[in-house]
């Protein structure tokens, strides 16, 4: 079906206001993007942008959702790059590209795992954005997988599990993922991205400041140890083995 020019100019519209909010956002801060700021940006009127975005919360939803799509087709990109059999350099390559991105986009990054905003609390039916987050998790999962069923490491049966952790992972594995994968191994994918995003964040919120100038080589030892209880080969960056 071909797009008529009025969905042409509108689709060009919500682009623009996206990247003025992305620019409010970088510059200032997540609390600065209003509609009133982008609409003086953009030499329009506050009320004529709610013909594209119905809410302020809306908005940030919809930039939400462009960032994670964003974020996605970097780490997509860089597993691309790693040879279809190597296993230890696809890891290597999805852990350390969410962590470029993020040093990268630190603004952005607090947008999407900082403390939420008014408006972007969780709503009960699917948006935008919770399509494109779950897409970005389900980059990993589908990575995860991959090592799992390629080069199998040992995960706990279901029995093993703490029974109030094996409900709670029972719970996000069919209202969440909607896969059929072992417990102990949904236990195991989250408990490896705990630790990614948990030294990400760290890094990026400024919380290793008291300790480090140079946060890379701690990031490297959690990703070294991570690597080892999946049975992969840690390589180190630069791709020497």
């Amino acid at each position: 079906m071909v797009e008529s020019r009025r969905d042409r100019l509108r689709a060009a519209t919500i682009e623009e206001i996206s990247r003025t909010a992305r620019r409010i956002l970088v510059e200032e801060g997540a609390d600065a993007v209003t509609l009133r700021a982008i609409a003086r940006d953009m030499g329009m009127t506050a009320p004529a942008l709610y013909r594209y975005f119905g809410s302020h919360g809306d908005l940030l939803r919809h930039l939400v959702g462009d960032l994670f799509n964003e974020l996605t087709a970097t780490i997509t990109a860089d597993l691309h790059e790693v040879p279809k059999g190597d296993l230890s350099g696809k890891f290597m390559a999805a852990s350390r590209g969410f962590r470029h991105w993020a040093r990268e986009h630190r603004r952005e990054y607090e947008l999407l795992f900082g403390a939420p905003l008014p408006g972007l609390d969780h709503e009960e039916k699917m948006d935008f954005a919770e399509e494109c987050a779950r897409k970005f998790g389900a980059t990993f999962l589908a990575l995860f997988v991959e090592l799992w069923k390629k080069g199998p490491f040992p995960v706990p049966a279901d029995d093993e599990l703490d029974p109030g952790l094996r409900e709670q992972l029972r719970r996000y594995r069919e209202e969440s993922l909607g896969v059929s994968l072992p417990l102990g191994l949904i236990q195991q994918f989250l408990q490896c991205w705990i630790r990614l995003q948990g030294a990400v964040s760290l890094e990026v919120f400024g919380h290793l400041d008291f300790a480090l100038d140079d946060p890379e080589p701690m990031f490297e030892l959690m990703l070294a140890a991570t690597a080892a209880d999946l049975g992969l080969e840690y390589v180190p960056p630069g791709g020497k083995r």
